[in-house]
């Protein structure tokens, strides 16, 4: 009995360096843990104060007419788009379709002057079976208009569309167009109006007036 109650002594005393040194350990992760926890409490404290402090202070200076500071977030960029890139074309007439023979889908008015107009009639001929109907007709450029006609073009007949080019503030080679929509397939066809366009000799040598 006294035996076994010496050896106990003996591994206490031996293993008590250890023992301490865990109990130690421990408290020391104990308080670095309670610590820790006291830090983050102070910090979230701190940051409702914060909020809780700007959101008074905005009340207080709506309350005395102040404009109150908001961050808006920036406006979306719309992408760029080119002028007429996504431009709709006509719409071709609803019903069955027929065929549209031109007499020729090109005319060259040679050398004309800067500043004279010029016009030309296009004959054409409902070739199908079905009545012709134009819904539209559209120059290029606004110095190439064309006149069509609003009444539709029976089988076998025929039909025009006079072009006007108007050729002021041009000048050199000029090729333009005329695009018709109607109800053929496909649904537009083009004819051109080219040639020509001198400049106003006349308008290099006037003299420019004189203040007095």
């Amino acid at each position: 009995m006294f035996t076994v109650n010496f050896l106990h002594l003996r591994l206490f005393f031996k293993n008590r360096n250890k023992i301490f040194s865990s109990k130690i350990l421990y408290k020391m992760l104990k308080q670095i843990k309670f610590g820790i926890l006291a830090v983050v409490a102070i910090a979230m404290f701190a940051s409702c104060q914060n909020e809780g402090d700007s959101a008074r202070d905005d009340a207080a200076a709506a309350a005395a007419g102040k404009p109150v500071a908001t961050t808006t977030p920036p406006p979306p960029t719309a992408p760029s788009v080119k002028p007429g890139a996504n431009a709709a074309k006509p719409a071709p007439p609803v019903g069955p379709t027929t065929t549209l023979n031109f007499a020729e889908t090109e005319f060259n008015f040679g050398k004309i002057k800067s500043g004279e107009k010029v016009e030309h009639v296009y004959k054409f001929k409902n070739t199908g079976k079905e009545p012709l109907v134009i819904s539209n007709a559209k120059g290029s450029c606004g110095c190439t208009v064309p006149q069509w006609p609003k009444e539709p073009i029976g089988v076998g007949e025929e039909g025009e569309i006079l072009v006007v080019f108007n050729s002021k503030g041009k000048h050199g080679n000029q090729t333009k167009t005329v695009t018709i929509t109607a109800n053929t397939d496909p649904p537009q066809s083009i004819i051109y109006i080219k040639g020509e366009v001198l400049a106003d000799e006349s308008a290099k040598t006037k003299k420019p007036k004189v203040a007095q």
